[in-house]
């Protein structure tokens, strides 16, 4: 059953283009991940964001999560964030 990831995120107003401009790259080296299905990044104030990703199983999330930053994107969007507020995990209920 696919999981949605769903991290809230605060990043510092100065870094929102960074985090912007990095977001590409690091969609491109997600979806070589396994399971990987979709992402999208919502801002919900001034320094507060929400990634939503979907992926294809728990057992991908979980796999994704232990390579972390495994590459220069992804390590470059995560150096744009300055904290994790909260991380959790879902079942994607598709109707």
């Amino acid at each position: 059953m696919p999981v949605m990831e769903v991290t809230r995120l605060r990043v510092a107003s100065d870094k929102a283009a960074a985090l912007g401009e990095a977001r590409p790259a690091m969609l491109a080296a997600f979806s070589e991940r396994p399971g990987f299905v979709r992402a999208d990044l919502v801002r919900l104030s001034e320094n507060e964001w929400l990634d939503l990703i979907v992926w294809e199983s728990s057992a991908d999330f979980a796999e994704s999560r232990r390579r972390g930053a495994d590459s220069p994107a992804v390590a470059t969007f995560f150096a744009a964030i300055d904290a994790v507020i909260a991380g959790e995990e879902g079942q994607l209920w598709e109707a």
